[in-house]
């Protein structure tokens, strides 16, 4: 890593840092020798970065430090570059503008010529994946906000049922999207298909106080929702599965 990379990284580590972080610790995060550390955190307060601590207690930065534009590597560029295109992948049509803006406001504080390299078409993602859901958004916001959702839901079989659920996490496979809940028709965790979703809409409910202690159970039993998604693509199968299909 250049010197100026890792002084840069140096300096974000004891931004997001919320206590002392020993010259051992930061050595380590950044695969270095601590007398390294002792080095640059010598040569950032001689350009008055403002980090307080000594070798042997700790260094923390004082708040309101603003960094300047954006310094990343080549590698980064192509890692958000990449990732943000694979969201193509997701059928969900939200946070795919979101990816473009993100992509337009990072190009839009990147040093030149690292703002050119954002979209030079060096780096392409294919689109192929998951059916388009519309109601992304909506599913996303309750996931988040931990509200309550009513919706109707279409199976494999064309069955139509209504269920109140308390919607946990949005999962993103390669070929479908789905939607972990704690169903309340089911007493139990059930994983959806966001595209078989046929309406949904909040209840103003909230479930916040709740949310923790199921989301934790949820993962407890984190194997469900591979077995559940197996389940929309195999067909029929033995033993119990929490998917809805």
């Amino acid at each position: 890593m250049r010197r100026a990379d890792r002084l840069f990284e140096l300096i974000q580590l004891l931004r997001r840092a919320r206590k002392a972080v020993t010259a051992l610790q930061l050595a380590e995060a950044l695969e270095v020798a601590p007398r390294t550390i002792y080095r640059d955190v010598a040569a950032l307060t001689a350009m008055r970065v403002p980090i307080e601590g000594a070798a042997g207690v700790g260094y923390i930065m004082r708040p309101g430090y603003d960094l300047p534009p954006l310094m990343l590597d080549g590698e980064e560029v192509e890692a958000i570059e990449v990732g943000l295109q694979l969201l193509n992948r997701t059928g969900d049509r939200e946070l795919q503008a979101a990816a473009r803006r993100v992509a337009a406001k990072i190009a839009g504080v990147l040093p030149a010529p690292r703002a050119d390299e954002m979209d030079d078409g060096r780096f392409v993602v294919s689109d192929f994946g998951t059916p388009a859901a519309p109601n992304m958004g909506m599913l996303r916001s309750a996931v988040r906000d931990n509200r309550r959702l009513a919706l109707f839901y279409r199976d494999e079989r064309e069955r139509l049922t209504e269920r109140s659920c308390l919607p946990l996490a949005v999962i993103y496979y390669t070929e479908v999207t789905v939607l972990a809940a704690w169903c309340e028709l089911r007493d139990d965790f059930r994983h959806f298909r966001a595209d078989r979703i046929v309406t949904c809409h909040e209840t103003g409910d909230s479930f916040a106080g709740l949310a923790p202690k199921l989301r934790e159970d949820w993962h407890a039993r984190a194997s469900l929702p591979c077995r559940g998604v197996e389940a929309f693509a195999a067909g029929p199968r033995t033993g119990r599965t929490t998917a809805e299909r």
